[in-house]
């Protein structure tokens, strides 16, 4: 009994190293590549308004040096230089037919001045522990709409990410996005 048990064990261990082995993990190139998924209104009942929507893209890395820690905040990711954020997200409007970059302006009421609102973002790491390895996966990031100093309805975003080794993604948008009260 116990020789027929060694028997079977050998040839089935001896496949299942086979088969890991065959297997092979996706390559994908080492700048980030983004792929832009969907935009989700989100209602806000209390306010009878469409108030913010969920960007959602896909991402794939070669070498999944995604993200940053709380603690790089030196340079090159410094407060303040271009890669202190690692999402880069840009808001226009339709005006007279024509998309344009506008600011978004938020009241300071210490400053007495309007203070320029940004859609930029950093992201943690995605992998924690391990570097130089391939990752994919799915991202999100909800953003205000709502401007409440617009005279245009319809909008639209573009979106960029950088890995730590700065290098820069491809830029997706959303399709237009026509704001309204409800």
């Amino acid at each position: 009994m116990f020789r027929f048990a060694k028997i079977l064990f050998i040839p089935l261990f001896l496949f299942g190293v086979m088969f890991l082995s065959c297997r092979k993990f996706e390559e994908f190139p080492i700048e980030p590549v983004i792929q832009y998924e969907n935009f989700l209104l989100e209602y806000n009942p209390e306010t009878g308004k469409t108030e913010r929507g969920v960007l959602m893209f896909s991402y794939t890395d070669g070498d999944g040096d995604l993200g940053l820690g709380p603690n790089e905040l030196y340079a090159p990711f410094n407060p303040g230089s271009k890669y202190y954020y690692n999402l880069i997200i840009s808001y226009y409007e339709k005006q007279n037919g024509t998309f344009i970059e506008v600011p978004l302006l938020s009241w300071n009421a210490d400053s007495a001045y309007y203070d320029t609102l940004t859609f930029n973002s950093r992201f943690p790491r995605l992998l924690k522990d391990v570097e130089d390895q391939p990752i994919q996966g799915q991202f999100s990031d909800t953003l205000f709409i709502f401007n409440p100093l617009s005279d245009y309805d319809t909008i639209k975003f573009s979106a960029y990410i950088i890995d730590r080794a700065l290098h820069e993604s491809n830029v997706i948008e959303t399709p237009e996005i026509v704001r309204s009260s409800k």
